[in-house]
């Protein structure tokens, strides 16, 4: 499954450079799925929807941290566990219940965002 950073976030940036697939942004901040992945133009998501991958996405939260379920591994085919809950102090890094998947599922989209 992949992981969303709670409330309890005080907004420290640990994550972000931990992050292997750039799917932690800070607080109000557009995102895209190009943003330092192998993706462009038109794309089919994890999801099965459809995106524009260089197209800007409005912020998830405005008040702390966020994921982008889309391009979250849980760090798999990089690290053992999930980096961003490896190095939060407050443990705001955790399993999102509403977004259940597999290893397997999870190292598909790790090869769709890098083109592997």
């Amino acid at each position: 499954m992949a992981i969303k950073i709670t409330d309890e976030c005080i907004n420290c940036d640990a994550c972000v450079s931990e992050c292997p697939n750039n799917a932690i942004y800070e607080p109000d901040t557009e995102w895209a799925y190009a943003d330092e992945t192998a993706l462009s133009g038109d794309v089919t998501l994890p999801s099965g929807g459809t995106a524009d991958a260089d197209e800007m996405n409005e912020a998830i939260s405005d008040e702390f941290y966020f994921i982008v379920t889309d391009k979250c591994t849980e760090c798999k085919g990089f690290h053992d566990e999930p980096q961003c809950a490896s190095v939060c102090p407050v443990d705001c890094c955790v399993p999102d219940e509403d977004h259940e998947e597999s290893e397997e599922q999870l190292l598909a989209k790790k090869a769709w965002l890098h083109d592997e």
